[in-house]
């Protein structure tokens, strides 16, 4: 029997994605753990560590541990995995406004569509909106992620 995933963690993870690294669940600890694609790289290359600072050394052992225990850990979905452009694009259209969804619609079309669409967001006093919507996308994903690993998960609002 596996872990059950702490699920407000798990959007929290969800959130903050990085390019460069990957996060992962622990099936037996239920604990999810982050590393740096690079380390996961040199954990498979069985590269020396010992020279590194401690908390490198650290995530190093995580990756080792990861790289040999595959069957005891799932990816997370990984920022390429979330298609961020699709959940502004959603918000835009969920605008009642129809002035303000053109406007939006807009700003996220073409290079700098992003840093566009945050100062238009700003500009119209509805980050709140935004970043509830983007919460309530990422639980979805979160679920399906879920479902899709047989995954229970706790804390849910």
């Amino acid at each position: 029997m596996s872990a059950k995933i702490n699920f407000n963690q798990l959007i929290e993870e969800l959130e903050i994605q990085m390019e460069e690294g990957r996060s992962f669940f622990h099936l037996k600890t239920g604990d999810i753990v982050n590393v740096f694609t690079e380390d996961l790289r040199a954990a498979e290359d069985d590269e020396p560590y010992e020279h590194l600072p401690e908390w490198q050394q650290e995530i190093r052992e995580t990756a080792i541990d990861i790289i040999e225990n595959k069957d005891d850990y799932i990816e997370l979905p990984a920022k390429e995995d979330i298609d961020e452009y699709e959940i502004i694009e959603e918000f835009c259209l969920s605008m009642n406004d129809a002035r303000k969804q053109d406007i939006l619609l807009r700003a996220i079309r073409g290079k700098g569509a992003f840093r566009r669409f945050k100062d238009t967001i700003a500009e119209f006093t509805i980050e709140d909106q935004w970043y509830a919507f983007r919460t309530e996308r990422l639980k979805e994903i979160a679920i399906k992620w879920c479902q899709f690993n047989g995954i229970e998960y706790f804390d849910k609002n």
